[in-house]
Order: C-alpha cells, then structure tokens, then sequence
C-alpha cells in the first residue's frame, strides 16, 4: 500500500548512506582525489567549500537510482562526483553573485578568497566535471550534462531577472527553481539509469523521480529561510529577501496577506531590506505561505515517490522514497 511521505518517519541521512556502504566511500575518494591541482589557490578553495560539509543529497540519489537500476558496476561513483563538483562549482558562483556571507555555518568562499578566486575555481570545477564525463566515455551522458548546465546557467540568469520585482508569479518562481536547482537531480537520476543501460520507461521514471525530488528539495529550502533557526540552516535567516528574491513563501503572502502585509513584503523585496524581517515572518506564517509552500513540496515528493513504481523493489528503491521523505521533513 502507498503511503504518503507525510505519514511517514523521514530516515536519516546516515541510514540512506549505509544503504550504498562503499559507494560512498568511493565518491569521497574520488572527489578528494579529482580536486587536486598544482595551482595551490585553487586547492585551498576547492578543499575549503567541499570540506565544509553539505548534505550531498545529489550524489547519494545517483548511487541509490543505479544501485536501484541493477548496476553492479562503478561507473556511477564518477557519475556521482560528476554531479557534486557542478553543484559546487554553482554555489561558488552563486555566492559572489548573491553576495553570500555564510553557507554551512561557515564563511564562504568569496569572503575568505575574494570573489575573483571563487569564480575561477568555480570554473575549475566546471571543467573537471567535464573531464570526468570524457572518461566515462558515454556521448548519451555527456549530452545529458551538457544540456543540464546550460539549463542551471539560465535558471541562474531568470533569477537574476526576477530579483527585486513583487510581481512575479509562482508560475515564474517553480520555472526558476525547476531551472536551478531540479534540473540537476533530474540529470543525476537520469544518468544513473544510463550507466545501468535502462529502459526508456524506468529513463523517464528516474527523470521524473530527480525533478520532482528537486523541486520538493528548493521548495522546503525556501520555506526554512523563514522558520529554521540560523545555527540549523547553516546561513542567516532571511537571505533571499535581503538578496530581493521573491520565492513562494512571499509570492504567497503577498497574494493572500493584507493590504498592509502586501505593501511591507512587496516595498521590502523591491529594495531587499530585512529591516520588517520579523513583520514578514509573521505575515508568512499568517497568510498561510509557509504552509503553502510546505504543502506544495510534499505533493512534489509524492510525484518522486510515485516515479518509482516502475522500478523493481528492493532496498535501494527504499532509499529512494526516504530520500524524498528526508527533503521534505529536513530542518537545515
């Protein structure tokens, strides 16, 4: 019997990562070693974002979908460093153009090493991905890749475009957020079933399974910028408005605040001021936009969960459901 992932205990983190064992392991290992550079900046600031932690929920979902495929093989512990070095190479760019302070409960990159250096490195991320999709020697992947930067690079600019402006809709906020963030779950997922040489039919399902999971995923993450405690989420509290990103938390209020509320949220994401920070909490939570929100990520993780219908059952598939069941229950 189905049972929806808010019926559920969400596992945790730990116990998903002792479902792939030496999977795990062997993506460390490979990312600590494929990091390495004879330019010694380029070495302290990749070390410095990729030793400071993060959930690495894109890797673990490209071990549990080719493990979840059949693949007995090692192919997919590349896969997977594939995915988290463009991953980090996007938050290093993200941070300079975000102006970011703290990511991970610590200081980022660009303040440490200047924005210069974090862009560059950024880069050097970039392109070692790519070695590394060279190497696996699969044109299927390499496209699949390819087209998926290209895509995170236009969710990054339509954001861009979107900050400061109150009239965005959520049509135009899932469209970025599908953009900047799914799209690389959804490529994760879908070259797992690649390397395990799947069928079309279990292909779509992993695509389906990865955007699905990744909009649930940038969905709570939205939410927790206005109800996590700042020592948990790892940032300060209210980032995306002093940046003057209306997500869906705010997109909301503003729609179903009143008149009042709709005029402080709209008058703070135009300058990106957190002076009414705590006002704006409290419209949030009033209109109903945190729970909106909550509730659109949960219907996202039921669309993930169902994707794997048509995948034999067995213990990795399990990992996937609870991977969906942690995105949606997380608090940092």
């Amino acid at each position: 019997m189905h049972v929806a992932p808010s019926q559920q205990l969400a596992p945790s983190l730990d116990a998903l990562r002792l479902l792939v064992g030496d999977d795990w392991s062997g993506v460390n290992g490979v990312i600590y070693r494929r990091l390495g550079s004879d330019v010694a900046l380029v070495n302290q600031v990749a070390h410095h974002i990729i030793h400071n932690g993060g959930k690495r929920l894109r890797p673990l979902a490209v071990l549990l979908a080719a493990r979840a495929c059949g693949y007995r093989g090692e192919a997919h512990i590349s896969a997977a460093a594939i995915i988290e070095f463009i991953h980090t190479a996007t938050l290093l760019h993200d941070d300079v153009v975000d102006g970011s302070g703290l990511r991970r409960g610590q200081r980022t990159a660009n303040v440490l090493f200047g924005n210069q250096a974090s862009v560059l490195v950024g880069d050097f991320l970039y392109s070692r991905a790519f070695q590394l999709m060279v190497e696996l020697n699969d044109i299927r992947i390499l496209e699949v890749m390819a087209n998926a930067t290209n895509t995170i690079a236009e969710g990054e600019v339509l954001q861009l475009m979107n900050c400061n402006n109150p009239n965005i809709t959520e049509a135009d906020y899932m469209e970025v957020i599908y953009r900047k963030t799914a799209k690389l779950f959804e490529a994760g997922t879908r070259i797992a079933a690649i390397i395990a040489n799947q069928s079309e039919a279990v292909e779509q399902a992993l695509i389906g399974f990865g955007r699905h999971l990744g909009l649930a995923f940038q969905l709570i993450d939205d939410a927790l910028d206005y109800m996590a405690k700042p020592e948990e989420l790892g940032k300060n509290i209210g980032d995306d408005l002093a940046e003057g990103k209306p997500t869906l938390p705010l997109i909301y209020a503003m729609d179903h605040g009143s008149a009042a509320e709709r005029h402080m949220i709209r008058e703070a994401v135009e300058t990106g001021g957190t002076q009414n920070l705590k006002s704006i909490q409290l419209a949030i939570e009033s209109s109903g936009g945190l729970r909106y929100t909550m509730e659109r990520a949960r219907i996202e993780a039921e669309h993930a969960i169902a994707a794997l219908s048509v995948l034999s059952p067995s213990k990795f598939r399990d990992g996937l459901v609870g991977l969906a069941q942690f995105a949606i229950h997380r608090r940092y």
